[in-house]
């Protein structure tokens, strides 16, 4: 698929997209949001006129079936990821759907089934792979600066929310149907797919899951081990119902260590005989926009590969299956 200029539509409009991903559209070069969509037709009109989108919709099709329209973000819940990325991929328009990919493996495979029937690229919202913070840390395990990876440990630990606490209504993000789990699914997917990208696939996954707070139904705590095709060792320990917020990863090697956050903006800590090492990074404002930017250019041919596609989602869901579904 190749296009002179890619012009975006939103399905979705939502929180995410204020200021992660929505802008972004109109600051990349070759590159522009022409459509949004919202159930609610107010609040689709509200978001098009605050940010400068010449279109809106209230019904996914009419959005699907404009013209105009050559690409679709899809930043809705996961549990409709699978029905717009299917009807976008028949209509003929490239789709980029937001993570997780799926509720499910079996519903991210047949993503990938639809969009190569289709002949259209399948990318996900995986942003953290083009950040110039976590391709620091891919620079240094590719020039050995741990010598051999021996085992990566991560840990991700948060308190319970006010707003879980109240016993209101439930975040989508933990209601199964929706999201496809709790927060593990919602967090933890961003921590296994910088895994994948840094250490190569998982290929043997073992995990339990429970819930240990009684706020919701969802898994609040998960933990597993699990081995990389390359032999690298994985421990992971996720739980939503502690007493302070913890997030850290831990690459160890033959000799040294790298440590960094998925979330946080720590410095990255390298960890050698020869002493220690550490390198900060600004956010981006729109924490989308390196990957867009790698979307675009792959799609208007001027360079640039996305790095992440509907083949590492799909991984990434299956890891996530695996670790909390047994």
């Amino acid at each position: 698929m190749k296009l002179d200029q890619v012009k975006w539509g939103i399905i979705g409009c939502g929180a995410v997209t204020e200021v992660k991903s929505g802008p972004a559209f109109q600051k990349v070069e070759n590159s522009e949001l022409v459509a949004v969509m919202r159930r609610n037709g107010a609040l689709a009109k509200d978001y098009a006129e605050r940010h400068h989108v010449p279109k809106w919709y209230d019904d996914a099709d009419a959005l699907l079936n404009d013209p105009e329209v050559n690409a679709v973000y899809i930043a809705t819940p996961p549990g409709s990821h699978k029905e717009y990325a299917l009807k976008a991929a028949a209509a003929g328009k490239a789709v980029y759907v937001e993570k997780p990919m799926a509720v499910n493996f079996t519903e991210c495979e047949e993503m990938i089934a639809a969009c190569k029937t289709a002949g259209v690229p399948l990318y996900v919202a995986y942003y953290r792979r083009a950040q110039s913070r976590f391709l620091k840390v891919k620079e240094l395990l590719d020039n050995n600066a741990i010598g051999d990876v021996r085992f990566v440990n991560t840990s991700q630990y948060r308190k319970v929310s006010n707003e879980v606490k109240s016993g209101k209504e439930l975040p989508w993000r933990l209601q199964p149907a929706l999201s496809g789990g709790g927060l593990f699914f919602d967090l933890a997917s961003h921590t296994l797919d910088m895994l994948d990208f840094l250490l190569g696939p998982i290929k043997d996954v073992q995990g339990i899951a429970s819930n240990q707070a009684g706020y919701y139904k969802a898994e609040d705590i998960v933990t597993g081990t699990y081995q990389f095709v390359s032999g690298v060792h994985g421990v992971g320990s996720w739980c939503f119902s502690a007493f302070e917020n913890v997030d850290i990863n831990e690459i160890i090697g033959s000799e040294g260590k790298i440590t960094f956050s998925t979330f946080g903006d720590d410095p990255i800590v390298l960890i050698t005989a020869q002493g220690q090492q550490e390198w900060s990074f600004k956010r981006p404002e729109h924490v989308q926009q390196p990957l867009i930017t790698s979307i675009v250019a792959e799609l208007t041919g001027k360079g640039g590969t996305s790095p992440s596609t509907g083949a590492n989602g799909a991984r990434t869901n299956w890891v996530l299956d695996a670790l909390a579904k047994q």
